[in-house]
Formats: C-alpha cells, structure tokens, sequence
C-alpha cells in the first residue's frame, strides 16, 4: 500500500516523521512530494498511489484521472473545498479532513488579531479593550468552541449562532444562543466568522447583514474567503467609518480594502490559522492515523463526500 504525501506547502518535518511512523507501522509505503511548483510533477506522481495526504492542494477531477489506484484522499485540516468531492466520488475515492486538529491554532490567531486591531494596529494611539465587548460566533463548530473559551478569559459577552447546533449544546459551553444571523450581528460588536464555503455561505457575508452590526463594529475572517460579498463589503465600509475588517485570508480585491480602509483593515499575505507547530503536527499525523484506519478496519468517520 503506497501513501503520497503531496504538499507543495510542506509539513514541518517534524510532523513527516510522524507521519511515517504511522504509516511504516502499519506496513505501508511513505512517498513524499514537497514543493512540487508544478502540476504535472503531482499528476506523475499520484499514478501509483492508493492513498494522498495533502494540504491546501487542489486535487480536481484531473488528478482523479491520473490516480488510478486511488482509495482515499485526507486533506490535513479542517477544510477541503480544495477537493473535487463529485470527482472523488465518480471515481470510487474516499475524502476525509481532519476536524479539530487545527482549531486551538486558528481560535489564538482570531484573538492575535483582535488585539490588533482594538488597539488601532499598534499605530500609536489609544485604543480600546476586549474585556465587556460581545462576541457573536458564527457556527459553533471545534474552531468557534475554542473561541469561546479563550473569549472567556478575556471577559467577553459571548453570543453563537449556528443553524445546525442544537442551541442547549450552544447554552452548556457557557455562550449565549441566538435564534438567527441576524440577530447575531445586530447584538454583537465583535463577529468572528467560522462557516465553511458551500453553496448556502458564499458571498452571504454581504451589506445588509454586516450593515446590521453597532457602531464600532470589528469583522473577523479566519474561516474561507468566499463567504464574503467583497464587492458588498467595500460599499458597506465607505459608507460606515467606524467599521473594521480582519481577516488571514487575503481578499481578492486586497488593494481596494487596504488603499481605501487603511487603519480599519488588515489582512496576512497568507492563510496563518493552522501555521503553528502543534496544528501542523497534529493534523498530519491524524491524517495518516485515518488513511490507517481505512484499509485496516474500513473505517470512514470523517468522510466528507458520499
């Protein structure tokens, strides 16, 4: 049994030994494909494989023609629109992620940038606190749920609206269950964002529900960067100064939001919410734990297509 890992954005090494103990262990093959750069080097190189490891890399219905022995596909993370499901699906392959291995990571980062942009991006100024502000978390899944613990500790009133959680699983972890969206973003100054990017979410993050938000209001993005209504939020923030936006997925119109938002926006060069060491290891080594379990005892709890 061969397994490829193919990350042009590889794991930290420590995370590929991990990894290979894993799946030496159980008598498979470890192949590895770092900073491949080209597509044609991963199209050669998944022709023999049974099993692929990946990141952020995207694995569409060409690679699926090439795979020929292709059984399964985890992508290490949380999210996997990067991941041609019908593809996979039409050509008998199982997709899994790996939830929660990553969301203690991503959770910090959202208050990394919360400090920063409360105290006006460090420029010099006097700013404000966390302590006593609301927090509304959209979708309470294992990212929003660590968000709120550490929103604890900072003192937060803490608000979470999510449409598939059961609102007394909301109310147990100490958080305030709202009954819609909107009412969300119209009782919170703080909205952190933890939707995934399906069909129902893109572009839904848009003029009218953000525009329901008091004054003063912050927007956090560390989930997927098409749920936002770019084109929406810009017109909403020219219209309203107090606004501000924060996110680690860089918009598409990045130099539209920073020329004309400058000291109210702030995006990184690149997607940092599982750039740590532990969330790095951690979701590599899940990932081959799972691709073990497949062959070994056929089991698919995390599949994500059907």
């Amino acid at each position: 049994m061969k397994v490829l890992v193919a990350t042009d954005k590889p794991f930290a090494k420590v995370a590929v030994d991990g990894i290979r103990k894993e799946i030496e262990a159980a008598g498979f093959e470890l192949a590895l494909l770092e900073k491949y750069g080209e597509k044609a080097k991963l199209l050669e190189a998944v022709k023999d494989a049974n099993a692929l490891i990946i990141r952020s890399d995207v694995i569409d219905a060409e690679v699926f023609d090439a795979a020929k022995e292709l059984k399964i596909v985890v992508r290490a993370g949380a999210g996997y629109d990067n991941v041609d499901l019908a593809a996979a699906t039409a050509h008998g392959v199982c997709v899994m992620n790996t939830p929660g291995q990553n969301s203690n990571a991503v959770a910090e980062l959202v208050f990394g940038l919360l400090v920063y942009a409360v105290r006006n991006f460090f420029n010099g100024t006097s700013g404000t606190e966390l302590k006593g502000k609301k927090l509304g978390i959209h979708a309470f899944g294992n990212v929003g749920r660590n968000v709120a613990r550490i929103a604890k500790g900072f003192g937060m009133e803490i608000y979470a609206f999510d449409a598939y959680c059961p609102k007394n699983v909301i109310e147990e972890a100490g958080v305030k269950a709202v009954d819609s969206v909107e009412e969300l973003y119209k009782t919170c100054d703080v909205v952190s964002l933890h939707i995934p990017a399906t069909a129902e979410t893109k572009n839904s993050i848009n003029y009218a529900l953000v525009n329901l938000m008091p004054k003063g209001a912050i927007l956090v993005n560390t989930a997927r960067k098409e749920v936002i209504n770019e084109a929406e939020l810009i017109k909403l923030m020219e219209e309203r100064a107090d606004l501000k936006y924060i996110t680690d997925i860089m918009p598409v119109a990045n130099e539209e939001f920073a020329t004309k938002f400058a000291g109210r926006y702030f995006s990184t060069p690149k997607k940092m919410g599982a750039q740590t060491a532990e969330a790095n290891i951690n979701a590599g080594i899940a990932a081959a734990k799972q691709i073990v379990g497949f062959f070994k005892d056929g089991c698919e709890k995390f599949r994500v297509n059907k």
